[in-house]
């Protein structure tokens, strides 16, 4: 093995045990090496946005603007145990997305089917006396529709090959399959109502405690060694960069417009970095090189 390769190897080992677990390569060959029929093309533009380092910066970004809606927030902070096993959740999260877009139709299903299971136990309410409940059509479209915007912004920003129009309404359309399938209703296909569901939700949000405090744990402790935390930098601050000025205020985030070139370069730095180091590790680029 060359020099380089060996720096390039560890990273790209150091990012999949985090984010797919200790047995990331089993796991990535039982989603994309396993035959069958598939619920999406890996080529098509669900398999672009989420194949693509962009979404490191994207998954900030929507953790971040879903904590603005004060339900989805309560039953994160009473039910997902996001400090004690951070880590765990985002392999859940990762694994599901990637069974998904990538996975059979068997494998997405039974993704699908776990979690319907999970989200049936998650119910409680706000310290207002409001009620929430994980399986809840409209908190289920919130969660979604910030996850396809940050995901679809962060990959047309920092994505290897941005979408033109129709592919981002494919993209959405695309997403809308997993949604529905979870529960979620009146789910956006197309890229202006994605933008219009957004807006519609708006006067629901409101800045609370547990919001301003996943922010701080996110922005400011993660739970990552010291010589990892630049790196992890540059990527919250991307996310940050994409969050709406009126979200950043709410959760009590720098808005200082100046600021926002410096967070996209650095945005682009790393997720530049993270491409290299997985492109080696691809599945799909590996597929493709192959074919």
């Amino acid at each position: 093995m060359s020099l380089l390769a060996q720096p390039r190897a560890a990273l790209a080992h150091a990012l999949l045990s985090r984010v797919a677990g200790p047995d990331a390569d089993a796991a990535r060959d039982a989603i994309h090496r396993t035959p069958g029929p598939r619920w999406f093309d890996p080529e098509s533009p669900i398999g672009r946005v989420h194949g693509d380092a962009s979404m490191f910066v994207g998954g900030v970004r929507a953790l971040l603007l879903q904590s603005l809606h004060p339900q989805v927030m309560q039953a994160v902070a009473d039910h997902s145990g996001y400090r004690s096993n951070p880590w765990g959740r985002l392999q859940n999260t990762a694994t599901f997305i990637a069974a998904t877009t990538f996975g059979t139709v068997e494998a997405s299903e039974r993704a699908v089917r776990i979690v319907r299971a999970v989200h049936k136990r998650v119910v409680g309410a706000t310290p207002s006396g409001v009620g929430y409940a994980a399986s809840d059509a409209h908190l289920l479209t919130w969660v979604h529709v910030v996850e396809a915007e940050s995901f679809l912004l962060a990959h047309q920003i920092f994505g290897r090959s941005p979408l033109d129009r129709a592919g981002c309404d494919e993209y959405v359309a695309q997403s809308a399959v997993v949604a529905r399938a979870l529960g979620a209703e009146d789910v956006p296909t197309t890229l202006a109502e994605l933008r219009a569901s957004l807006a519609g939700f708006r006067p629901e949000l409101a800045s609370t405690e547990p919001a301003r405090d996943v922010a701080r744990f996110l922005l400011l402790s993660p739970p990552l060694p010291w010589p990892a935390r630049p790196g992890y930098g540059l990527i919250a601050g991307a996310g940050v960069g994409l969050l709406p000025v009126w979200a950043r205020r709410e959760l009590a985030l720098p808005t200082v417009a100046a600021l926002d070139p410096v967070l996209r370069a650095g945005g682009r730095a790393v997720t530049s970095t993270i491409r290299w180091a997985l492109d080696p590790v691809d599945p799909v680029r590996t597929a493709l090189r192959a074919a």
